[in-house]
Order: structure tokens, then sequence, then C-alpha cells
């Protein structure tokens, strides 16, 4: 939660003032008075020092196992000098010091999903989450050694057409070396306007020399879930692909269902390879369509644990089932997976999964800001941690360049 803003004023000297001033100036002072004292009696102590026009506020932290004392001061000598010292006063812009000054507090934490996003960021993942953006068509995070990396491209973009696969290294992006970026910064840089192009300088996995791709970005406008029928020794199978969970993946995951129940199909292959994961909500969705009971376990700092089970009665509960991974699969795509394994519901086969398994909370601040927290870590239902780890699955086959051959694909209808 954001912490109240305490702030102190000490205005020049000004003419002697009337009754009604002062009757005012001392209201406004005992204001301030009584709400140190009851902003004190809670989780943080404050002192206040005047110091010409910059306040020097310290705070006590009153958190577990940690008390510490943060003195504001520098901060706030570092702010007065620098627009006095700084060569080029046009540049200077309160606003951009302010998030920079957030951004930089929140990535010392070191952990990459933990990041403060400015009006411009939180907008492009707002978009991202709709479906439709501007940019090339990949979902990056980052591996186990914090490197920026390809999660998945995306079906039909841009860095799908590109020949960009996950686990793809990110090493530069046009001139800018990408070890210390933030995901928010990386996705800035990587988006653009259509039309315009973006260099990138990738190492793909196993291999030892980088490789660079100059991609045209386009509009993406991404339809979640799309549906396809193959014929198997048993009869017709519905090929679900699930490319993402957005914030229209329930109302056209609600509508496929309806399609494939009116096909009559022999069985199902859920298709999650390359997909990124997304919101929580639609990966117990889609997960509640085949299981009963829990699909996913929240796991807090203090060792509590959440159970969440499915949302609705799923429709294909007993239709036969395989569900396909790789190494693009991540974040919601693997609670789905890792649901139905745990359930004994269906084989999962294809490649071992992304890995990752952190929770993050969204604030949102005035002004269009936000803060992305990790508060917590995914568990499968019997208690199974994602992150870093991934899901094996119970029939692993790596995909092959064979053409229009989809090696894994072939696989599963071989199973079902």
């Amino acid at each position: 939660m954001p912490e109240p803003e305490v702030s102190e004023i000490t205005p020049p000297q000004a003419p002697k003032s009337s009754g009604t001033l002062n009757f005012v100036i001392q209201f406004f002072l005992i204001g301030i008075v009584f709400f140190a004292l009851g902003f004190a009696v809670g989780q943080k102590k404050i002192a206040i020092e005047k110091r010409g026009f910059v306040p020097q506020i310290t705070f006590t932290n009153q958190i577990p196992a940690k008390n510490q004392t943060v003195d504001f001061s520098l901060f706030w000598d570092v702010y007065e000098v620098l627009p006095q010292k700084f060569l080029d006063k046009e540049v200077f812009d309160g606003q951009k010091i302010l998030y920079g000054a957030i951004a930089g507090m929140v990535k010392s934490l070191g952990d990459p999903y933990t990041a403060f996003l400015d009006p411009k960021q939180n907008r492009a993942v707002s978009e991202e989450l709709a479906g439709s953006y501007q940019g090339v068509g990949i979902q990056i995070g980052f591996n186990k050694e914090k490197r920026l990396v390809v999660i998945a491209p995306l079906d039909g973009t841009p860095a799908e057409a590109a020949g960009i696969k996950a686990k793809d290294l990110i090493l530069k992006i046009d001139t800018r070396d990408t070890f210390d970026l933030t995901l928010p910064e990386a996705v800035d840089l990587i988006r653009g306007e259509a039309g315009t192009k973006v260099k990138l300088v990738l190492l793909r996995e196993g291999e030892d020399k980088p490789y660079e791709k100059e991609i045209e970005r386009a509009q993406i406008n991404v339809r979640s879930v799309v549906v396809e029928y193959r014929d198997a020794k048993r009869g017709k199978v519905a090929v679900m692909r699930v490319s993402r969970f957005g914030d229209k993946t329930d109302s056209e995951w609600d509508n496929a269902v309806l399609e494939v129940s009116a096909q009559n199909v022999s069985g199902i292959i859920l298709d999650v390879r390359n997909n990124p994961g997304g919101l929580l909500t639609s990966g117990i969705h889609v997960g509640s369509e085949f299981i009963k009971g829990t699909v996913v376990g929240q796991q807090t700092a203090d060792g509590k644990i959440t159970q969440f089970g499915a949302d609705h009665a799923g429709k294909l509960l007993s239709k036969p089932l395989v569900v396909l991974v790789n190494g693009g699969s991540a974040s919601a795509a693997e609670i789905v997976a890792g649901a139905i394994k745990d359930n004994s519901r269906a084989k999962i086969i294809g490649e071992k999964t992304f890995g990752k398994g952190s929770v993050q909370d969204v604030v949102p601040f005035a002004g269009g800001s936000s803060l992305h927290v990790t508060f917590a870590k995914w568990l499968t239902p019997r208690g199974n941690s994602i992150h870093n780890v991934g899901i094996t699955p119970d029939i692993i086959i790596e995909a092959k360049d064979e053409g229009d051959l989809d090696t894994q694909l072939e696989k599963a209808l071989e199973a079902l």
C-alpha cells in the first residue's frame, strides 16, 4: 500500500499577520502535530527537521525481524543540487526524476519481476493483456541467472516470422545492453509505432555465437484461443490452442468449449506451447474445464498457503485429454499444466516448461503509474513449486524442424 505523504514547507518571511491569519497558521500547525503523533503510533516513526526549504525525514520501519532507520536527507540534497549544477537545464524534469527514483528504489530489491511502471509503461502492459498493441510480438522475462530472455514469440507476429525462439537471450535492444534493464524498460524499448524497426542481438540456447535480427514492428492483434480439428485413429480430435491468458481469454475459451462440445470429438489436445501466461483468473478458468477441486496454491512469505479451486463446473471433465507444453510455456500456462498433471487427468507431452512461478500483485497509483510487486509463489495442487523448476512432461519430445510436420502434435495424437 502507498505510504501517507508527510511534508513540511518553510515559507519566506512575511509581514506581520492579522488575527485571522494567526488562527489559520496555528490551526494548521496543530493539525500537523496530531497527524504526526497518530502516524507514529502506526507502523512507522517519523522525525522531521527543518533544513531550509528541504525537509529531512527519518523513517524507522517497524517490520518483522528488521528495524531500519533511513535518513532521506541525502535524497533531498541531491535533488536540490542537481538542477543547480546540471549543464542542460532544459532536460530537467521533476516528474521524470521522481519516477526514476521510485523505479531505482524498487529495482534495488533484486527481483526482476518487482517493478515500478510509469504511466506509459503501465498502458503498454494493459494493451498487451487486451491483446492489441504495436510491437514485434514477443513475451519476455528473465531466466534463473536474471538475464533477459524470450519466453515466447506469439503466433503470426513479426517475431515468429523472424525465427525468434523461446529461451533466446536478448543481449541488446538497438544499441542498449540489457544486463541492467528492468522488464518495463525492455518492453518500452522493443515496443514502438508500426512500420518502425528494432534491432535485437540474441543468443540461442546451447550456442556460442550471437545472432542479430532487425524486425519491423506491426499492429499485434492476438486472439488467445483458436480451435482446429485433426483426424486420429479413434475419430476427430479438437486441438485447443491457448496462446496467452488475457482480458478476452475467458469469453473466447467459453465459445470454443461450446463449439467443441457440439462436435462430439473423440479427444482433446490442449496446446499451451509458447504461452507466456497472463492473468491468474483466466488460467484457473481454463483449468476448471478439465479438473475439479484445487487448481493452484499460493504461498506467501509467512508460509501461509491459499488454495484456489475451480471457478465453474467443467464441460470437458471426462473427455480424453493430452496437454502440449514447451520451454515457452510459463506462469499461468504452467499452472494449468501442473494442475492437470497433479490430478492425473492427462499426459503432459513436449519439453520442460519455463519455470516462472512467482506471483505479482498490481498496485495502481494516481496519475496512471503502478507497482508490480512479488508477494507469493505458485504451487501445484500437490504443493510443488514451479519457480525456476518448471514442469517436466510425462513424455519428453523435442520439437524438430521437419518442415510442416509438428512432431510434438503428432505424438499427442498418437497418445490419444
